[in-house]
């Protein structure tokens, strides 16, 4: 990198695993950023998430993989099965472990936070700084409330799926209900078929619902149900255990028990949203990235992961253009866009698979999973799982 005589100051608006990923990789390089995150305060929200091996590998790149693998759990067992516990697709985990050289990882989404921001230099994330508009000439300016203003060389927007900078940037395009409303929740929860020693969990699919269960690190569990529901029916529930509790009575094995077993307070309801894929991320001096360029679909299991290769590739791209930003985020958009929306339109698609009511196409569904061979249960992930950033 031929660095300029004034480093680049960059502007990250959003501090979240995108806007951190991002601050990580622009540190390394020896550029001056700042992130700012609207949240008055640090707060463990969230619930799991999974870092498949394209994850793994692109933390490695930030000098961060053998963290979140002390902290987190590896997946080695994850089985997929019918409501009632049939048996469909035990995934052969250990055979893409050996293949990608790395385990998937599950880890709480508030520990991964705290891994990045703990890697960055101190003061690098600044608090309770809502953006309200950004302005460009020769240098980028971000306002925030209060009228304070900022100015930087350059902008990323990763603040996420309502991102402030894409309106700004794009304008609005709406946000398109997947059909489906999540409940998610974090215990400390043992099951002899599941011991944490194993890590990893199953999934089992019923008609338009789903429930997975896997372990968290540090002694916990994650699980999450995923109920067809019209937009606006379940995110207002009082007693979110109850909800899950009447949606899932009666389903295989852990099930009840596990949610039963989580407090109130640590059982999230979302509705879960998407946006159709655009065909560019920046206008002048600001860019987006993660949840503010493409927002997706948790099917894949890919958002997270989207975001820190994101946060990787534009990274490189500056660094091979350091004084010629345009480039840079061409270059940046080049690599990126096909993929992304590659994963946002898989996303969508694999949910209706997951998520079918009609009972003969449930029926057909559960025989082609129970007959395909392991071999071909890793090729058909291996462009999403296998790519290296």
């Amino acid at each position: 990198m031929r660095i300029p005589a004034a480093l680049p100051k960059t502007i990250v608006i959003g501090g979240g695993l995108g806007g951190l990923s991002a601050a990580n990789a622009l540190q390394q390089l020896g550029l001056d950023v700042s992130v700012y995150e609207k949240a008055a305060e640090p707060k463990e929200l969230g619930a799991g998430i999974v870092l498949a091996a394209n994850a793994m590998k692109a933390l490695d790149k930030l000098g961060l993989g053998e963290q979140v693998r002390q902290m987190g759990s590896a997946v080695k067992k994850a089985e997929i099965r019918t409501w009632d516990g049939k048996l469909l697709v035990d995934l052969p985990v250990h055979e893409q472990a050996k293949q990608y050289g790395t385990y998937s990882y599950l880890i709480h989404r508030a520990d991964l936070q705290s891994i990045l921001y703990q890697n960055l230099k101190p003061g690098t994330v600044i608090l309770g700084k809502k953006l309200i508009s950004i302005e460009q000439g020769s240098k980028i300016s971000a306002i925030f409330e209060k009228e304070e203003v900022v100015e930087g060389d350059f902008l990323i927007g990763a603040d996420g799926v309502h991102s402030q900078v894409r309106r700004l940037l794009v304008g609005s395009t709406p946000l398109r209900y997947s059909g489906f409303t999540a409940i998610r929740g974090i215990s400390h929860f043992d099951d002899v078929r599941f011991p944490i020693e194993l890590g990893g969990g199953f999934e089992a699919w019923g008609h338009g619902k789903r429930f997975g269960f896997s372990h968290l690190g540090k002694g916990r569990i994650f699980w999450f149900a995923a109920i067809n529901t019209p937009e606006g029916t379940l995110r207002t529930a009082q007693n979110r255990k109850k909800t899950a509790l009447e949606h899932f009575r009666g389903w295989w094995g852990p099930i009840e028990a596990a949610i039963d077993s989580t407090k109130e307070k640590n059982i999230l309801i979302h509705e879960i949203f998407d946006r159709k894929p655009i065909k560019s991320w920046s206008q002048g001096g600001a860019i987006l990235l993660g949840d503010a360029a493409h927002p997706m679909l948790p099917n894949l299991g890919q958002g997270g992961a989207q975001a820190i290769e994101d946060a990787i590739v534009l990274s490189r791209c500056i660094e091979k253009n350091p004084e010629n930003m345009q480039q840079a985020f061409r270059d940046y958009e080049r690599m990126r866009i096909p993929r992304t929306t590659q994963i946002v339109r898989g996303s969508r698609v694999m949910g209706r698979f997951m998520q079918l009511e009609n009972p003969a196409a449930i029926q057909f569904r559960n025989l082609l999973l129970s007959t395909m061979p392991g071999s071909i249960q890793i090729k058909r992930l291996d462009w999403l799982i296998g790519y290296e950033v």
